[in-house]
């Protein structure tokens, strides 16, 4: 006898789930924050490697900004948030954004 509602090889009905939305991190560049800092920012934080944060950081210096990752916006959010505290702490006006990709 066959149970109505279960999830038996029978089921016709398919489960649908939706990706969750992407963001990316966006640091800006400015005048204080050194290159060295926003590179140990990159490795630390976003868990890069020493090569490509350097290309990142050079991205933010040459064109004013540049993408330090893409996550769920719960991780987006906490990455930009201690990345701003830490060089707060460290007195540089870094600032990073979040936008839905």
């Amino acid at each position: 006898m066959e149970r109505q509602g279960s999830l038996g090889a029978k089921s016709k009905e398919k489960i649908k789930l939706k990706k969750p939305k992407q963001y990316k991190v966006i640091m800006h560049n400015d005048d204080y924050t050194s290159m060295e800092f926003v590179v140990e920012v990159l490795v630390r934080i976003f868990n890069k490697k020493m090569a490509e944060a350097e290309k990142i950081m050079l991205d933010v210096h040459k064109a004013g900004k540049g993408i330090a990752g893409i996550y769920s916006y719960d991780i987006a959010m906490t990455k930009a948030n201690t990345a701003m505290g830490w060089a707060k702490e460290e007195g540089f006006p870094f600032k990073l954004s979040v936008e839905e990709v």
